[in-house]
């Protein structure tokens, strides 16, 4: 008797006391627990719904080596040296470089020792540029090694760019972050003090997250997992202060303003449902003669930047919240005009998909190679991009059938932009999409992964459901997270590159919960509440291999769509909720590591105020009522009023049956630099390859181990040049080289049909050119003989010094004709602020001409206004036509 009772009061003292709680994520490089993130010696501590602690240290500045790799630059462009050679020193004791001679490389190779370089160093970059001054006074320009010039007259100073900070491989902003080299001395020597590996001890303290905004009126969350709980405070507390005085959302706390696509992927994923007003005030303030604006960006907005439809996904999720017939008659008309103009600008009738850059993905050596201008940009069609457009059409479609207006042209559009995706994009042996076309004259894919393309094709149904489950299933996710692409891109530091973003893998964790992958989903949401977590904020982004915020090339706190994201795991994914346009439907999606109830309550919507419950685990629900009535279909009518309770009871039944890729963060190999030596094509062996692809105008032509390959002599082609790895990852191709026989060029000088310019500009062909604008040469037409009838490539040899190749919105855009057939656009992106002797072409098109006559017209149409408007101006030095195989 005495041993039985020994034995209740010890199951009574073990049952009193506190409860050990399982991790909800482990692994290597961290662990997720209820109410605590773990990585190595940083650990964050949850204290109450409304106090967090962190002890995060940034382990940045420990392991900076002495190992410098850079480059000189003029005017902020990669002139110096070609891509892949760089200079290098390493730093022993001193605090000054030799005399460093402008273009020419160190010999040997590095011997880096094992330790590292102190925090705040000072070290001076000293060149020699006389080389690049005697060009200059005796020829009136520099001419790199690619043949691209500089002109006298537009030399602007000499850069330093590099891969330690506070050096940057940056190139266009070299000067706004104190790059610029000071000098010359007597003997053209300049140089440049700089403090490597910087260091502020404030960065490197404990912190602490206590609730000060009063969030009373904001939904309230609730659940058995205080970590979660905790960062929803904390996300909605953020949202609030990025409120600004003109009821609009600030972009991050870095970042003041409205971002067309920042604050569009913001309220689909969380402010149309919480900040209804503020998400309407904020869209509209991207509005301009009717149409979205595409904010400021490559070589001068859109249309080489194309994803403004963002907005049409972020309009469309307002009216399912509201209902507000109002805003849906003013959406429909500005989505209307916005996609009128993107079908004559940027629609391929090859592929059915539609042109420009990567959506979000807008710093262009971060996802391109180096070699692609902006030009180049325009010409890619992306997977994302294309997504997010084909979504827009769908929406228009809706909006119109509601409206009562037309809507099957828009379908017929949205299908053929789906099919071109489908036909085009997708890698049926890896089971995911690949990036992008990409090339010149003629477009091959790139495979690497892109994920928030991939996301937002599941999302929004261009992926089928064995896609969807293939996609998540298969694609490369790594220990802190789903990467922006994969794999990473050699030399070039984190950011997009290299990087991990929170609002991405938001929308990652929402195509895993779709697609019912319950081991990507428990690994996505371990990323979004670790970084949220030990940082105590929502941080831009952070690196891909190290998880920490420090590193990238810019990132700020309080990143609106970051925090977005954060909220829409609770909202979408715990809640499961899905705004129709007549309604929310409920689906949620809870992985068995985040058991027990959950709650959601003070939610608005419409004319309701609703309590919502989930209890338990899966993706199948068990029972749900309203009010203790069953709800049909987990569906709440838009019509109901008042405040009301929704319960959910899931199955608790895992859903793990699908697998998980979870891969190191691979770089892929360095492109090949292709060069033609008479009847050869030929490149240096990379470093690492096992093969190499050959591309002939856009096909592979043939799969190799050596460096170097025939051409046909007197065809018109297209080459390019791939490397591989010993992973079979794909490097980028070279830069594609056009191999043509003279006699298939023709060149127009533009000033025989029209006035030449006064302009005291250099370096073009001819007797001078052309200068182009809103109120100059509306019309340019042409009249060209040809001898043969047939196809023909036709580009433009222009300037536009109206900005720099980064950012503004100046890009140039004209209509093309050919014997009254419209062929699309010529694109003329910025190349340079002021730099209007800096010649290159813009996108080609290919033309049927006939024999004898054609009349070719380049003109200034309504869809050809810019992001400017006023300002749409550029020189046109000569029209250049290629006779095309029979």
């Amino acid at each position: 008797m005495k041993y039985f009772t020994i034995l209740i009061l010890l199951a009574a003292f073990t049952a009193c006391q506190p409860k050990k709680e399982g991790p909800i994520y482990q692994s290597d490089a961290f662990t997720l627990y209820p109410d605590k993130v773990v990585q190595g010696d940083n650990e964050a501590v949850v204290h109450s719904p409304t106090h967090l602690a962190s002890n995060y240290k940034s382990p940045a500045s420990e392991h900076y080596s002495r190992l410098i790799t850079f480059k000189f630059s003029l005017n902020e462009k990669d002139n110096e040296l070609p891509p892949g050679k760089d200079h290098w020193i390493v730093i022993g004791e001193e605090h000054e470089s030799p005399v460093i001679q402008f273009g020419e490389l160190p010999e040997g190779a590095p011997d880096v020792p094992e330790t590292f370089l102190p925090v705040n160093y000072e070290y001076t970059f000293r060149v020699d540029m006389s080389s690049v001054l005697k060009q200059f006074e005796e020829k009136g320009y520099y001419e790199a090694y690619d043949g691209s010039r500089v002109a006298k007259a537009d030399f602007k100073g000499f850069y330093i760019a590099g891969g330690s900070e506070p050096l940057t491989w940056d190139f266009v902003n070299l000067d706004s972050r104190g790059l610029k080299l000071e000098g010359p001395d007597k003997n053209n020597i300049y140089e440049l003090t700089l403090k490597l590996n910087p260091y502020n001890p404030e960065d490197y303290q404990d912190k602490e997250w206590t609730l000060t905004a009063d969030v009373s009126g904001r939904p309230q969350y609730r659940s058995d997992q205080p970590i979660v709980d905790a960062l929803f405070n904390l996300s909605l507390e953020e949202a609030i202060l990025n409120i600004e005085a003109d009821s609009t959302f600030r972009t991050g706390a870095k970042w003041g303003g409205v971002w067309t696509r920042d604050i569009s992927y913001s309220i689909f994923l969380a402010f149309a449902y919480h900040e209804p007003g503020v998400a309407k005030i904020s869209l509209m303030k991207k509005v301009k003669r009717g149409r979205i604006i595409q904010d400021t960006g490559s070589g001068g907005a859109w249309p080489v930047s194309s994803d403004r439809t963002t907005w049409a996904l972020a309009a469309w999720e307002i009216f399912k919240v509201t209902g507000d017939m109002d805003w849906l008659q003013s959406a429909y008309t500005i989505i209307k005009n916005t996609l009128e103009d993107d079908y004559k600008v940027l629609s391929s009738p090859q592929t059915g998909m539609y042109r420009g850059e990567s959506s979000f993905l807008d710093w262009r050596e971060q996802t391109y190679p180096k070699w692609m201008s902006n030009m180049d940009i325009y010409v890619s069609e992306n997977l994302g991009t294309n997504v997010v457009h084909y979504q827009a059409h769908l929406i228009l479609a809706e909006m119109a059938k509601i409206l009562g207006q037309p809507s099957e042209e828009y379908t017929l559009r949205a299908e053929a932009i789906k099919k071109g995706i489908n036909d085009y994009l997708w890698m049926g042996e890896k089971g995911y999409y690949g990036q992008y076309l990409y090339g010149r004259q003629n477009l091959n894919l790139s495979p690497r992964f892109e994920a928030l393309g991939e996301a937002l094709a599941i999302l929004f149904d261009v992926a089928d459901t064995g896609q969807a489950q293939s996609i998540i299933e298969k694609s490369p996710v790594t220990d802190f997270g789903v990467t922006c692409i994969y794999p990473q891109i050699p030399g070039i530091p984190p950011y997009h590159n290299d990087g991990i973003w929170p609002f991405v893998q938001a929308y990652w964790n929402l195509a895993a919960a779709k697609a019912g992958n319950e081991k990507v989903l428990n690994h996505g949401l371990a990323a979004i509440y670790r970084a949220g977590g030990l940082f105590l904020t929502n941080y831009e982004n952070f690196v891909a291999g190290t998880g920490d915020f420090q590193g990238t090339e810019i990132n700020s706190n309080r990143m609106l769509w970051s925090m977005a994201g954060n909220l829409a795991m609770v909202h979408r994914v715990f809640m499961g909720m899905s705004f129709e346009t007549n309604g929310i439907r409920f689906s949620p999606v809870i992985p068995s590591s985040y058991p027990g109830k959950k709650s959601l309550t003070n939610f608005r919507y419409r004319n309701a105020l609703l309590d919502i419950e989930v209890e338990g685990f899966g993706n199948q629900i068990k029972s749900i009522t309203m009010d203790g009535e069953p709800l049909k279909d987990a569906f709440l009518s838009a019509g109901v009023s008042g405040k009301h309770s929704v319960r959910i009871v899931m199955n608790n039944e895992a859903f793990d049956q699908s697998g998980i890729h979870l891969v190191d963060n691979h770089f892929s190999l360095p492109n090949p630099q292709l060069i033609r030596q008479g009847n050869n094509l030929k490149w240096e062996p990379v470093a690492g390859a096992v093969g190499y692809r050959v591309y002939k105008n856009g096909e592979q032509l043939d799969q190799t181990l050596a460096t170097e390959v025939a051409i046909v002599a007197g065809e018109v082609a297209e080459y390019k040049v791939s490397a591989l790895d010993d992973r079979g990852y794909e490097s980028f191709t070279s830069e594609p080289i056009l191999i043509y026989p003279d006699a298939a060029v023709r060149i127009i000088e533009l000033e025989q049909f029209a006035e030449a310019s006064g302009l005291p500009y250099s370096n073009y062909s001819g007797n001078g050119f052309v200068e182009i604008s809103t109120t100059k040469n509306r019309l340019i037409e042409c009249t060209v003989s040809v001898e043969k009838s047939g196809f023909y490539s036709l580009d433009v040899h222009y300037s536009n010094g109206n900005g720099p190749w980064n950012t503004d919105n100046k890009c140039a855009i004209r209509s093309l004709t050919a014997n009254d057939k419209y062929y699309g656009v010529l694109v003329l992106p910025q190349r340079g602020k002021d730099e209007w002797s800096d010649w290159g072409f813009s996108n080609s098109h290919k033309v049927q001409l006939r024999a004898g006559r054609n009349t070719i017209r380049i003109s200034f149409d309504d869809w050809d206004n810019n992001m400017n408007v006023d300002v749409n101006a550029a020189m046109l030095d000569y029209l250049r036509l290629i006779k095309l195989n029979e």
